[in-house]
């Protein structure tokens, strides 16, 4: 493994750097060739220095041609392994990808992933303030940066995102119970500093008042001693009547090599964003559902239902170190420390459908809360042949200890809403909110966990075209949510994963199966008879995901094609429901499937021409509940659409009149979204749509410009988990980068 000072010194000899030119100019597809950029430094084709084990020379390859793809990560398996040496799947939305599509938000950029939708846009509020995914049938939060604890009340801005990957199928054995979902996770990859002085400018406008400064500026501070620095200003109002958001984000970096076998990387974001949001509107959920159709939510879609002054404030801060060390040829060393915390400061609001009418009341809260998270993980990984056997081995220890504090007022009422004529009795200032919460008192409350981990992973290659993966993780886990009654103390839970893959066509063609396991902590219940008498407290043991899957992974024609296809099947046991012989009682049983197939293909057919497509179906259903139980035989509400594609291509001229010229075309399509479906209230679906995205854009050698066009037919279309969520109509960016 060779050092950043040689990779440095190589580059600056005149034979690499005619082998380079020469390459970029046969390739053609490179992005901006010819011209000095920082995408380059965070393409997944050189150095990624947010792992020890990448730490090595910058190969230029053709590999490049494909620039929407990703074949290696070093995060998914917490060890050097490539795309198709790992039984896993996992998609990534590069930041040549987030750069072309003027990409401003996390949600924006996972439209890119196959079956990836946002069931619950950010509320801000405490503890689970962030936005919501549905992957595989299950629901999901981005709590995942660099492969730790990093917490977020709010939205995140993508100015410091070099990649995002999105790993499927419940993955406790790495990531433990407490961060995961078992559909899977979201992992953002931050920007690191690299050996030379080089960074862009950029500005955006657009729609609804749209203001974006972007700045990313890397200087070497020595010969051992990098500096980088990411911010962003942005500012836009709502689609809708009233509603903004602005926030101020910046993320400094810093690597120090301290010799050829020891480096130090130390990554900081600031994030302080002002939001004035729309408030959700959720449908009621103890009686039959009052809408057939979403008629009535059209006739109010750029209603918001709120004012500028019912702002909130969610700063966050996030601090990492990492120590990467070469122990010998053989072993190496990964300690991370990470330390973060998210405030919610200021107005809530939701509105709730009347039972047995079609008036909705507001309600509203004066918010006030701090979520911490320190996260501890030391990782030793071994490479080792053993005569025509290679093995990979990794030991990991794991520390995690999350806290929130809660000052929140309750909820008061503050008017009615209704969707037909827009009327609307309630007063929206601050002041009148003021005036009614200070009427309820404000309750503080606690929560606190605390997980130690351990767990291994170890990959064989028998043979040059079979390999096998085994992993196992043991958690203590104490501690519980500000929702229960009392704390777990010492639960310990078990977690293993197998992997087989037979590479037919080394390094271009594998078949792969795994199985998985994910689980979570249930905060205890109370139990009361059937005269309601409170008998004790219970405390629930913790709930088992396991995932069978199989599949193929291709990367072909010169790496200008890569391809996953996959089938899964997941089995939730152990699930909470309502006691048959008691329904004042919970007991555990229930189970949940979620199956289904995937496709994501990322593709450079022709020279200029990339393309990232992907298809997913999924099949999810209760299978077992309480004899009565609401949800028996039915979809989960958190599953999302059955039917998901995304489509992305773009083509880029490099010769003739039209040469630096550039089209973009894609979008995304979902099926009907079940987010009411219940026994007791019936099925409400939101309807499918079709989404269709254009970019036209100009590069020349120092500069772009781009003009992108989101929701070209400006259709009408909604998300929710059990809530209601118009999302935005059509509305144009204008963006103008320059790079030094």
């Amino acid at each position: 493994m060779e050092s950043h000072t040689k990779h440095t010194t190589l580059f600056k000899t005149h034979t690499c750097r005619t082998r380079i030119l020469s390459l970029l100019v046969a390739l053609a597809t490179f992005p901006y060739a010819g011209a000095k950029n920082t995408e380059d430094k965070d393409a997944p084709n050189t150095v990624d220095t947010i792992n020890i084990y990448s730490l090595k020379e910058v190969e230029v390859s053709a590999s490049m041609r494909n620039r929407f793809a990703s074949p290696t990560s070093h995060t998914v398996a917490k060890m050097q392994l490539g795309d198709l040496e790992n039984p896993q799947v996992y998609q990534t939305v590069s930041s040549a990808l987030l750069k072309e599509q003027l990409v401003t938000n996390l949600n924006d950029a996972l439209k890119n992933v196959p079956g990836v939708q946002r069931l619950w846009e950010s509320t801000g509020r405490q503890s689970d303030g962030g936005e919501y995914y549905t992957m595989r049938g299950f629901s999901v939060q981005p709590t995942i940066i660099n492969g730790v604890a990093g917490l977020s009340n709010g939205a995140l801005d993508p100015a410091n995102v070099a990649k995002i990957e999105a790993i499927k199928g419940p993955s406790g054995t790495l990531y433990g119970g407490n961060l995961i979902s078992y559909g899977g996770l979201i992992n953002i990859v931050t920007k690191t500093p690299y050996n030379s002085f080089g960074g862009s400018v950029g500005y955006m406008t657009g729609s609804h008042g749209l203001n974006r400064f972007t700045a990313d500026v890397n200087t070497p501070l020595s010969s051992k001693a990098y500096l980088r620095v990411n911010a962003a200003y942005h500012y836009q109002r709502s689609f809708q009547d009233a509603g903004f958001s602005r926030s101020l984000f910046i993320a400094p970096s810093f690597r120090f090599d301290a010799s050829d076998r020891l480096t130090f990387l130390v990554n900081a974001e600031y994030y302080a964003p002002e939001r004035a949001v729309a408030p959700m509107i959720f449908l009621y959920r103890s009686s039959d559902v009052q809408f057939k159709d979403t008629r009535l939510f059209d006739a109010a879609y750029k209603r918001s239902f709120t004012s500028d002054e019912l702002t909130i404030s969610n700063p966050t801060f996030g601090l990492q170190a990492q120590a990467l060390y070469n122990i010998n040829s053989h072993w190496s060393s990964q300690t991370i420390v990470s330390s973060s915390i998210a405030g919610s400061d200021g107005y809530y609001t939701y509105l709730w459908n009347n039972q047995s009418s079609q008036l909705f009341t507001r309600y509203a809260s004066k918010v006030n809360s701090t979520s911490s998270a320190i996260n501890i993980q030391q990782n030793f990984n071994a490479d080792h042949r053993f005569g025509t056997v290679r093995n990979r081995f990794l030991a990991g220890a794991d520390f995690l200890q999350r806290n929130i504090v809660n000052n929140a007022n309750p909820w008061v009422a503050n008017g009615e809403v209704s969707l037909a004529d827009g009327s609307d009795t309630g007063v929206l200032t601050a002041s009148a909110i003021d005036k009614l919460v200070a009427e309820a008192k404000a309750t503080q409350s606690r929560a606190k966990v605390t997980i130690y981990g351990v767990y291994v992973s170890d990959v064989i290659d028998i043979t040059r075209h079979l390999s096998a993966l085994v992993g196992l993780r043991l958690d203590n886990y104490s501690g519980g949510s500000m929702y229960a009654t009392e704390e777990v103390k010492d639960q310990l839970s078990f977690s293993q994963k197998l992997g087989l893959v037979f590479q037919p066509l080394p390094d271009r063609l594998s078949l792969f199966a795994n199985y998985m396991n994910g689980f979570t902590n249930n905060d205890p219940v109370s139990v009361y008879d059937k005269d309601g008498k409170f008998v004790k407290t219970k405390v629930l043991d913790p709930e088992h995901a396991n995932q069978w899957e199989v599949g193929v992974k291709a990367n072909l024609w010169d790496e200008r094609l890569t391809l996953t296809a996959s089938y899964y099947d997941i089995r939730v046991g152990n699930r909470s429901m309502t006691d048959p012989d008691n329904p004042l009682n919970t007991v555990q049983g229930g189970v949940e499937r979620s199956k289904g197939v995937e496709l994501s293909l990322t593709a450079n057919p022709l020279t200029g021409l990339n393309v990232i497509m992907g298809y997913s179906y999924n099949d999810n259903k209760i299978t077992k509940d309480a004899a009565d139980g609401d949800y028996l035989g039915r979809r989960s509400e958190s599953a999302g659409p059955a039917h998901m594609f995304n489509l992305w291509a773009s083509y880029r001229f490099f010769t003739g009149a039209l040469k630096g010229w550039s089209v973009g075309l894609g979008g995304n399509a979902a099926s009907e979204n079940k987010i009411l479906n219940r026994r007791s209230t019936g099925t409400f679906a939101l309807p499918g749509y079709v989404v269709v995205n254009g970019l036209l854009s100009y590069t020349g050698d120092r500069y772009t410009i781009s003009l992108k066009a989101d929701n070209l037919l400006n259709k009408k279309y909604y998300n929710g988990w059990s809530t209601v969520s118009p999302q935005r109509l059509f509305n144009v960016s204008i963006g103008a980068e320059y790079r030094f």
